[in-house]
């Protein structure tokens, strides 16, 4: 993996990101996807972090994306505790599963510790993400907004990055409201790219 390179994101890249995650994502959880399009909105909602705006290349080639969202966790005592949400992350589709997505994890995460960001907290697989210290965002006795008691929450992650953080915090964590795109928006923005076949697949959420 020496020819690779992690930097910030340029206005210049935006096109060739969307495209990236729109390949990566295509058909994965749902027929055709979204994801493209939530990042080309929550690059103008003020909860984007810009500085946690990053793309990966390899060889000059653009193979992995990702960015992060101030939020907040409404906690049980009437106050809010300011934490970071995260995604969409990707990698080239031919690239997975190679060690890509970790080392850009690993590297953005690092950035986000940095900055003096205290946790992060998001929806992903366990499998992948706990080899980068995120475990069960319940152990930390963090709950996913809407989601009733008694639900399977293994989905939703979290990961201190200063230890202790969430000592003594107990709430409700708060999805941005920028990635709830408005699907008919996302289909005509959709439409500016290449065509693409949308397919219903065996363990797509939606």
């Amino acid at each position: 993996m020496s020819d690779i390179v992690i930097r910030p994101e340029r206005e210049s890249d935006f096109r060739a990101v969307e495209n990236l995650v729109r390949e990566s994502f295509w058909n994965v959880y749902r027929p055709g996807c979204l994801e493209h399009y939530v990042i080309h909105v929550l690059r103008g909602d003020p909860a984007f972090v810009k500085e946690l705006d990053f793309v990966m290349e390899k060889g000059g080639e653009l193979i992995g994306q990702n960015m992060f969202m101030k939020t907040v966790i409404e906690t049980d005592g009437g106050g809010t505790a300011q934490v970071l949400t995260m995604g969409p992350i990707c990698v080239a589709p031919h690239l997975k599963r190679q060690g890509y997505g970790k080392k850009l994890l690993d590297y953005t995460i690092e950035k986000a510790a940095a900055l003096g960001y205290g946790a992060v907290l998001f929806e992903g697989n366990i499998a992948f993400y706990g080899k980068s210290g995120f475990t069960y965002a319940r152990e930390f006795g963090v709950r996913y907004h809407d989601l009733p008691e008694d639900a399977d929450s293994s989905f939703f992650l979290c990961r201190e990055l200063i230890p202790g953080y969430l000592d003594g915090v107990t709430g409700v964590y708060q999805t941005p409201q920028g990635y709830y795109v408005d699907e008919a928006e996302a289909e005509a923005f959709d439409k500016t790219f290449p065509p693409k076949e949308k397919k219903k697949l065996p363990g797509q959420l939606f």
